[in-house]
């Protein structure tokens, strides 16, 4: 059975050992941790690097971890139309290059043709960008950093909740 769950999608789920309420915690302790290494990484740019942050610290930390959910509801939901692991992890690859380039951390969003620009909007690592740009440099204010978690959250809800109706699904 520890071959078939490595290797298997979501059938693999049943077979697990593991209860709900693990698989839960597993996920709010991975969450955590992501807050933690993005005050982490705030501390060490702001006092190594001497790179100004001059946003609201806790705004930040709520915008953040308002991606990293929109970020786990586009894993999620490539792993729960995924048949086995290696089509989730060329998936996953095959989503992350373009969203990284198309964000506006390669080249800015305003001199990409047009329809790429259109593009964007599906990515949240635009909006994320955008937010941790404000924050740390323009002092975004809080209308500002909303009109870009709006986005964020809804690629957010949109994912999650395509990725538990194709998991439920699948299950069935």
């Amino acid at each position: 059975f520890q071959s078939e769950g490595k290797t298997g999608g979501a059938q693999s789920v049943p077979v697990n050992r593991t209860g709900a309420d693990d698989r839960d915690a597993g996920q709010i302790i991975f969450i955590r941790i992501s807050g933690f290494r993005i005050q982490k990484m705030v501390i060490q740019h702001t006092v190594f690097f001497e790179i100004p942050f001059t946003g609201s610290f806790l705004l930040f930390v709520f915008a953040s971890l308002i991606a990293l959910l929109s970020f786990v509801g586009v894993g999620l939901f490539i792993s729960s139309i995924c048949r086995n692991q290696q089509q989730a992890i060329l998936g996953a690859f095959a989503f992350m290059m373009p969203a990284i380039l198309l964000s506006g951390f390669v080249s800015p969003i305003e001199d990409m043709p047009q329809f790429l620009q259109y593009l964007t909007y599906a990515n949240p690592i635009r909006f994320f960008i955008q937010i941790g740009n404000g924050l740390f440099l323009k002092n975004m204010n809080l209308a500002d950093v909303g009109i870009n978690l709006l986005p964020l959250l809804a690629i957010a809800a949109a994912t999650l909740g395509f990725a538990a109706m194709t998991f439920k699904r699948n299950l069935e």
